[in-house]
């Protein structure tokens, strides 16, 4: 009984000690000195299955700018895929969102992917690109969540997700370009002048 409640106390301070770590303010943006020429074609020969089960390769985002984020349906930020799908209504012709579902940080994506589509068309009206649950941290990383959070791949690098809704920005020629927290709102400032400008 007492190992039991060890365990349970250990795992709600590891929850609050990463919900607390996503809270920060995490906002990073490549450095000026970033060899624009370099990495380019990394992110180009990626790819990642659908919900629906169907191989997208990534070389069909060259020239568009991408939104990719970490997405649970039981999370204080699940919210968000409300303002997701109002920028993608708005700006779709501007920038690609791309949601990964993950159940890595306090379990809360523990549907099938099939639940999870139908969470989302039915209470947020989703229409942007969902993707097949992965994990985006950690040794089963998906190679997405690994060229995202990795320096000697994407080129500066190495925060992987540190809560859902993590959110990271890619230019339309393939580059890392920030890196923001999940507390970021998709309509904030900060997205709006990379999909604008």
């Amino acid at each position: 009984m007492k190992i039991t409640i060890i365990i349970i106390i250990s795992f709600l301070v590891i929850g609050m000690y990463s919900f607390k770590n996503s809270m920060l303010n995490v906002h990073d943006i490549a450095p000026d000195n970033f060899d624009l020429n370099s990495y380019n074609d990394d992110f180009y020969n990626l790819s990642a299955k659908s919900i629906d089960g169907e191989i997208i390769n990534f070389s069909k985002y060259k020239g568009k700018k991408i939104l990719i984020v970490n997405v649970a349906s039981k999370c204080g930020y699940t919210p968000q895929y409300e303002d997701l799908q109002v920028l993608h209504k708005k700006y779709g012709d501007k920038v690609t969102i791309l949601a990964f579902p993950s159940n890595n940080f306090g379990f809360q994506e523990p549907g099938s992917n099939d639940e999870i589509i139908e969470f989302c068309e039915s209470k947020y009206g989703v229409e942007f690109q969902l993707f097949e649950k992965i994990d985006v941290r950690g040794k089963n990383s998906h190679a997405v969540y690994k060229w995202l959070s990795s320096s000697e791949i994407n080129g500066w690098n190495d925060k992987s997700p540190r809560w859902n809704f993590f959110k990271y920005l890619v230019s339309e020629n393939g580059k890392l370009e920030g890196v923001y927290s999940s507390s970021t709102n998709p309509l904030d400032k900060e997205i709006l002048d990379f999909v604008l400008n």
